[in-house]
């Protein structure tokens, strides 16, 4: 797929304007592409669910750093997700990429997730990032230069009729924050679920 990335003012604004503004663009990694369909948004050392609100740390250190770069974690010792640096240098702002269409390179993205459906190829951040290979490696990958290893394409922008806004997944804190973008609809969105305490075990 050829086409220029989207350039780095894109991501130089506030995260709550990036993120439906991201919301039928394309990711591209590897022969895998994907036009996305629902994101969130983090503000950073301002947001109670944010990675970085206590501030920076070894983890976060790429959330830090200039908008247009991507910061991939590790979480529940099991899956990977990505992320996408907005704002200043030095807010910590980023957008998480939840779910989305693979448009090319459905065979590889196959592979990866042999037994789901094509609905949920890519449909929750982990499996997005499963289906596209998205691992450690990519974690700091500068999405707006030509030839990177991941890149974020215009894509053709969802209309704005149709994009939803509604409370973010699973967090605990700030979780009535409507920064949850979605394009209404779309059978790759994935289903809302709000946070479940985990229950601790009694002491024996």
């Amino acid at each position: 797929m050829s086409a220029s990335p989207l350039p780095r003012g894109f991501f130089d604004r506030p995260v709550d304007e990036v993120a439906p503004d991201l919301l039928g663009r394309v990711l591209v990694h590897g022969d895998v592409a994907l036009r996305l369909s629902e994101v969130e948004a983090y503000a950073g050392p301002l947001d109670p669910a944010s990675h970085a609100y206590r501030g920076r740390t070894p983890r976060t250190d790429v959330m830090f750093g200039p908008p247009g770069h991507a910061y991939v974690y590790f979480t529940y010792g099991m899956h990977f997700c990505v992320n996408l640096v907005c704002a200043k240098e030095g807010t910590a702002s980023a957008v998480l990429l939840r779910a989305g269409q693979v448009i090319d390179g459905l065979e590889t993205a196959r592979s990866r997730r042999p037994r789901s459906t094509e609905r949920d190829l890519a449909r929750g951040p982990a499996r997005l990032c499963q289906a596209l290979g998205i691992a450690r490696e990519q974690n700091g990958s500068d999405v707006c230069t030509q030839g990177g290893p991941m890149l974020i394409l215009p894509g053709e922008p969802a209309d704005p009729s149709l994009i939803r806004t509604g409370p973010r997944t699973g967090v605990n804190g700030a979780k009535e924050t409507p920064w949850r973008f979605w394009v209404d609809g779309d059978p790759s969105v994935s289903p809302y679920r709000a946070h479940v305490p985990r229950k601790r075990k009694p002491a024996v």
